[in-house]
């Protein structure tokens, strides 16, 4: 088997610089790397991931190595790895498999890669890493303890296996801890999708008619940050109580053939297929910006788009422009994948310092615990996800009260009423 395979190992001093940045940041992690460097509880255990390769990953991987885990890790997406932090981790002694601009056959060959390590955990983001194992190596993945997933869409992918009675072994749903989706999916994606279009477009948000498809917690998080840049907000939904969360909230709602006839920017992030097709993009305006901060880029259908436009040309590496049929031109970023990521950096390393605590704790739960759990998606354990809020409150200065032994005993019972 090979030990790595990266763009450039001469990468890796720039990738140190950069993993050391965002260890300084995520102070929840370095905590848990001091307990898991003590104790050991990844002892013999070897971790398959398939998450983005970024700078916060890599204090993830330090953090898990310093526990004991042998690791391999590939890419959760062609575009995100960020080529300096793989070589740096590569020089770690990680078994890397990653570099920007994978095409479909390599991406799936390093997923294969981390495969051939036969992992006894796995973590991952987006459900690939899960998925392949399951479709052509169920020999390794009825040996794999437990798993983990990051997103959104990967939690809905691994829920259709478990469903089918295909799943093999238990999979914590790191996505759906509070401190992650309330923080990361809300504040992270929000930030860090509008740093991606600004790098890539360096265009006025003020003023603009700013679509988010979408109005779950990263749809949220997006609309309030384009809010906060003086955009003109518009929510499209297909889900009656989010659509009314997002009226309540302020927004505009309609339907997407409405939104296309006014939108200047359009942003994808529902985790479903398809959101904008060719009847939405023959409505819009000449010079619109399409993009996409849902995980795969099947947000806004490329097929259909390909299939309307008569020219195609690069204005930078981030902008692709698409002359359609009737003479209008689109923009479409970072070729439809998530354009957080892309484009930018992906979300800060403080929110990323929860996500990953939840992570590295889980792992630990299941090495302890996961021969013992049924196949089957479960939540995060609420004492883990309180272990995260407590060491973030602590490293942040910020005491709160406690409950008195008297409130406590109130909240037990039934007896007391009105007085």
């Amino acid at each position: 088997m090979e030990d790595f395979k990266v763009k450039d190992t001469n990468l890796a001093s720039q990738g140190r610089l950069k993993i050391e940045w965002a260890e300084a940041h995520m102070p929840v992690l370095r905590e848990i790397r001091r307990i898991f460097e003590k104790e050991k509880p990844l002892e013999n255990c070897v971790v398959g991931a398939c998450l983005h390769v970024t700078k916060e990953t890599a204090v993830l991987m330090r953090t898990l190595k310093a526990g004991g885990a042998t690791i391999a890790l590939c890419a959760s997406n062609p575009l995100s790895t960020q080529d300096d932090v793989a070589a740096a981790l590569a020089e770690e002694g990680i078994h890397v498999f990653a570099w920007r601009g994978e095409n479909t056959d390599e991406y799936y060959e390093n997923i294969e890669k981390v495969i051939s390590y036969e992992p006894d955990i796995t973590l991952d983001d987006g459900a690939d890493l899960t998925v392949i194992l399951h479709k052509k190596w169920e020999r390794i993945a009825e040996k794999v303890i437990g798993g983990c997933e990051e997103t959104t869409t990967g939690v809905i992918r691994i829920r259709a296996l478990a469903r089918d009675g295909i799943l093999k072994y238990p999979v914590i749903a790191v996505n759906d801890a509070e401190t992650k989706w309330d923080f990361d999916n809300v504040y992270g994606t929000g930030q860090s999708t509008i740093d991606g279009i600004l790098r890539a477009t360096n265009i006025l948000l003020a003023g603009k008619k700013f679509v988010v498809a979408g109005y779950g917690h990263c749809g949220k998080g997006l609309a309030m940050r384009a809010r906060g840049m003086g955009a003109h907000v518009i929510v499209t939904e297909v889900d009656p109580i989010k659509a009314l969360k997002a009226v309540m909230d302020g927004y505009e709602v309609m339907p997407m053939k409405e939104a296309a006839k006014v939108g200047d920017i359009f942003v994808t992030v529902t985790g479903n297929k398809s959101v904008i097709r060719k009847e939405h993009m023959l409505l819009m305006k000449d010079g619109a910006i399409l993009a996409n901060a849902g995980h795969f880029n099947v947000e806004i259908d490329l097929k259909d788009l390909e299939e309307i436009s008569v020219r195609k040309r690069r204005i930078n590496p981030y902008v692709d422009e698409y002359t359609l049929k009737n003479g209008k031109r689109l923009y479409l970023l970072t070729e439809g994948r998530l354009v957080n990521l892309a484009a930018a950096e992906g979300h800060p390393s403080e929110v990323m310092d929860m996500s990953f605590s939840n992570q590295a704790l889980s792992v630990r739960y299941l090495v302890e615990h996961g021969k013992e759990m049924k196949p089957d998606v479960y939540k995060v354990p609420l004492e883990i996800d309180r272990m995260v809020a407590e060491l973030k409150l602590k490293c942040l200065g910020i005491e709160i009260d406690k409950l008195t032994p008297e409130q406590e005993e109130y909240l037990r019972s039934w007896e007391e009423g009105t007085i």
